[in-house]
């Protein structure tokens, strides 16, 4: 496994829980369907983490938000890209911690998932064998406009397009 941040190469400090067994950990990180289990039991001093599937509903996590401080969102194949919209909706919801994109993705994706609000990307062994920390590094910066908007960016192409023809500001038609 290796995990990534906007840096380069990063350590992973969260240790996986099987069930909702946690003790002693001072970061842990459970599944979802073990996540009440492990609330029930955390300590002041202990840090609580889910790994959620990308088809989760971001309403049946959003109770649990505020005592969250990771959220690790499984990508089965690096074509779903189903964990980005859940990525930009968590988010929405007010998700302040760290968010991870957790499978196979690849480095041309790395900027897209910065932009939709993931601080860390975890791949798989087979992943990392075939991408360096290197082309993901050069990835990074790539992407530098957008069509959609809120992707954490100044703007977009269409609104800077409608800002060209209309510089006062005022509503276009």
């Amino acid at each position: 496994m290796l995990l990534l941040d906007r840096d380069g190469a990063a350590t992973d400090r969260w240790t996986r829980s099987e069930g909702a067994a946690i003790d002693n950990l001072s970061r842990a990180l459970v599944g979802f369907d073990a996540l009440p289990d492990a609330l029930a039991q955390i300590t002041p001093d202990q840090q609580i983490g889910v790994v959620i599937s990308n088809a989760l509903a971001v309403s049946e996590l959003e109770p649990f938000l505020p005592r969250l401080s990771l959220i690790a969102i499984g990508f089965p194949a690096f074509a779903d890209g189903r964990g980005f919209s859940q990525a930009k909706a968590i988010r929405r919801a007010g998700f302040t911690g760290v968010l991870r994109a957790s499978g196979p993705l690849i480095p041309d994706q790395f900027d897209y998932a910065l932009a939709c609000g993931f601080d860390e990307i975890e791949l798989p062994d087979i992943s990392a064998g075939r991408q360096t920390v290197q082309q993901w590094q050069q990835a990074r910066g790539r992407l530098s406009q957008t069509y959609q908007r809120g992707y954490r960016r100044d703007g977009n192409i269409l609104d800077r397009r409608r800002l060209a023809r209309n510089p006062s500001g005022s509503a276009a038609p």
